[in-house]
């Protein structure tokens, strides 16, 4: 997947102090008005470690829902992120085949590095 493009929450203050900071100007996709697709979700977990490592624990649906009292397995958490936008950890940047998920600051500085390459 040579794609590069942005999936972002458009309300989410940190997603879009992360696309100025990095100097985005590619394809943003707001999550909210269409969520991931399936075969995107597959390649970004792959890249990622899995399903889990892609998974937002701090989604407010998280606890609402009582999937913090259950044992999900890999495929739960992709079922959860395909039908429900906010259980995807953002921002999720992909560059040339290469996968950004989160907000850390080692994220943030390995994609900057990325994109000034």
């Amino acid at each position: 997947m040579k794609k590069t493009i942005g999936y972002i929450l458009n309300s989410c203050n940190t997603c879009q102090r992360i696309v100025k900071e990095v100097g985005w100007e590619n394809t943003l996709q707001n999550i909210k008005e269409k969520n991931i697709d399936a075969s995107t979700l597959d390649y970004i977990a792959e890249q990622s470690g899995g399903y889990e490592q892609v998974f937002s624990r701090r989604a407010m649906k998280y606890r609402s829902q009582g999937l913090n009292e259950m044992t999900l397995t890999e495929q739960d958490y992709r079922k959860y992120i395909l039908e429900e936008y906010t259980f995807l950890k953002r921002p999720v940047f992909i560059v040339d085949g290469d996968v950004f998920v989160g907000n850390t600051k080692a994220v943030v500085a390995s994609l900057k590095e990325k994109l000034n390459h």
